[in-house]
């Protein structure tokens, strides 16, 4: 059972892919957006090309736990994620996740434009993972 992890953002979107068995977090990347629509036929796409059965979408909450402007972002694109590929879509917490991947790249000695470049896809494997230490 492969689980797709998504970490939208405005410009760029982090994906992460389980192994087939739904159990360690695989390959990730990012993707460029230019509009929630578009966003949702990429990530339908690969959702159908990678055989997905479970999406994990990153839900953007405030620290004090209360939804903004992003988490509405988010919830349009579960709706339409779960319209277009017939699956539920569970939406995660996702606070912390841009902090510690800053952390992790920069531990690793990424910087600058490399860091950019990287960060939502270290962020949706962090949604991932999350999601899997948990549910497994």
């Amino acid at each position: 059972m492969r689980v797709m992890a998504i970490d939208y953002g405005d410009a760029r979107t982090g994906v992460a892919f389980s192994d087939l068995t739904g159990s360690i977090t695989g390959d990730a990347f990012t993707i460029p957006v230019t509009s929630l629509k578009a966003a949702a036929g990429k990530l339908a796409a690969l959702a159908a090309e990678r055989d997905v059965r479970t999406i994990v979408l990153g839900l953007p909450l405030n620290m004090d736990g209360s939804e903004g402007e992003r988490s509405k972002k988010s919830r349009i694109l579960a709706g339409m994620l779960s319209e277009a590929t017939g699956l539920d879509v569970i939406l995660w917490d996702e606070r912390r996740t841009t902090v510690d991947a800053h952390r992790i790249l920069s531990g690793a000695g990424r910087h600058g434009k490399k860091r950019r470049e990287k960060i939502d896809a270290v962020a949706a494997s962090l949604i991932l993972e999350g999601y899997l230490n948990r549910s497994g």
